[in-house]
């Protein structure tokens, strides 16, 4: 599973995206309320951005916080390497931060490991193509699963 700072990273980076085209930055009030993400929590997540070159950040009154590069030039894996460090869902399946894992096979038997690997690298080949940029749909949810009247489904 993704974990929160990744998914809240995801949305803020949409939410400048939406507005990219628009010019200027956009206030931090005005991400956090949107996209519904704890102001604090979205100052540090916006501070890393801006260290790995991907968000500007302008202060004063008229401040607030631009992509610096343009949408289509944003992988969502890219994104998720960057707050998570692997697209990998156990440490052996990692190709950039791997890690033998406590309490399993040695790798060569581990036909988990080979099924992980797989995954990843399909997951990876995806998410390397999709950018900030891409349309993607918004899904109804699953029957049964009730609707957030004012939450954002994650």
């Amino acid at each position: 599973m993704l974990s929160q700072k990744t998914r809240y990273t995801i949305r803020a980076l949409q939410h400048l995206s939406d507005r990219y085209k628009q010019g200027g930055p956009v206030r931090l009030d005005e991400i956090a309320a949107a996209q519904n993400i704890p102001r604090k929590f979205l100052t540090v997540i916006l501070s890393e951005l801006v260290r790995e070159g991907i968000v500007i950040s302008h202060r004063g009154r008229a401040g607030g916080y631009e992509l610096a590069l343009p949408p289509v030039d944003i992988r969502y894996g890219d994104i998720i390497r960057i707050t998570r460090g692997s697209l990998a869902l156990v440490p052996c399946a990692s190709r950039n931060a791997h890690e033998t894992c406590a309490n399993c096979l040695p790798e060569v038997e581990c036909r988990l490991r080979g099924l992980m690997l797989l995954l990843r690298d399909e997951m990876a080949q995806m998410l390397d193509r999709m950018t900030l940029a891409d349309p993607i749909a918004l899904e109804p949810p699953f029957d049964g699963e009730p609707e957030a009247s004012s939450a954002i489904a994650e």
